[in-house]
């Protein structure tokens, strides 16, 4: 499993980012797939995961970026966006993508894979 995730930056409050990350060593039409964040000294938190095409078709997101963040699949570019907008400060974290086979978009995100399956991660920071 490869991922590499782009898209990360310095961002005012209120601004909008589009985190890809594209894919390689697997069958992607066929996994979950989800973006994780990382605060120094905090647990991950399952920021948002979409299922298979080829599962339930099902997407979830933490209560704390519900209706800011929107999460979607190019099964032909291999590749998962988050599209964050409303940024906070709350929102400044590392972001990681990661998949799974997990039956659905909420076990993905609430029993992630193993962190050392994931990204590298992509640093986002929500400032004035």
């Amino acid at each position: 499993l490869q991922f590499v995730e782009s898209g990360g930056g310095l961002v005012q409050p209120g601004g909008s980012l589009r985190l890809s990350c594209t894919a390689s060593g697997f069958n992607f039409d066929y996994y979950d797939l989800g973006w994780f964040r990382k605060v120094p000294g905090k647990d991950h938190e399952g920021v948002s995961c979409i299922s298979s095409s080829h599962s339930d078709g099902s997407v979830y997101y933490a209560d704390s970026v519900k209706g800011r963040f929107t999460i979607s699949r190019d099964n032909a570019k291999n590749t998962v966006y988050l599209q964050m907008n409303s940024l906070k400060p709350e929102d400044t974290a590392v972001y990681y993508c990661a998949s799974s086979q997990s039956f659905t978009a909420q076990v993905m995100c609430i029993y992630p894979p193993p962190s050392d399956t994931w990204g590298q991660g992509t640093q986002v920071t929500v400032a004035s």
